[in-house]
């Protein structure tokens, strides 16, 4: 059974890339996340002390990418999933990192990684 909370186009602005002008000037980059969970326990009790928090979970990730300094969305992408697998309840995350102004004519261009606690 794989039972998921999926956090969709979370826009943050922070510092990536290695040019010169992408360490000094903020850039968009577009999150999506999906965590696989067992939701039984919330499901029966109606109690968000028994659920995966995802607000708190997507607060913690906004604090991470805007106050990082990253040179590739790879490891951002990286961070994010190791913070989501902090939630022990979190069996395995997808991250995807789009930086939308990455590539002329491209809409944007990213990653995608799936961890487990065992990546780590």
């Amino acid at each position: 059974m794989r039972d998921i909370i999926e956090i969709h186009d979370l826009l943050l602005r922070t510092i990536v890339g290695i040019n010169a002008d992408e360490r000094v000037n903020l850039q968009d980059v577009l999150i999506n996340v999906r965590l696989e969970v067992d939701l039984r326990p919330a499901g029966r009790t109606d109690d968000i002390e028994d659920a995966v928090n995802y607000r708190t979970i997507t607060k913690s990730i906004i604090d991470l990418v805007e106050n990082s300094r990253y040179h590739l969305v790879e490891r951002m992408a990286e961070e994010v999933a190791r913070l989501c697998l902090g939630d022990e309840r979190v069996e395995r995350v997808t991250v995807s990192v789009e930086k939308p102004s990455a590539l002329r004519f491209a809409r944007s261009v990213g990653v995608t990684i799936e961890r487990t606690r065992d990546d780590y």
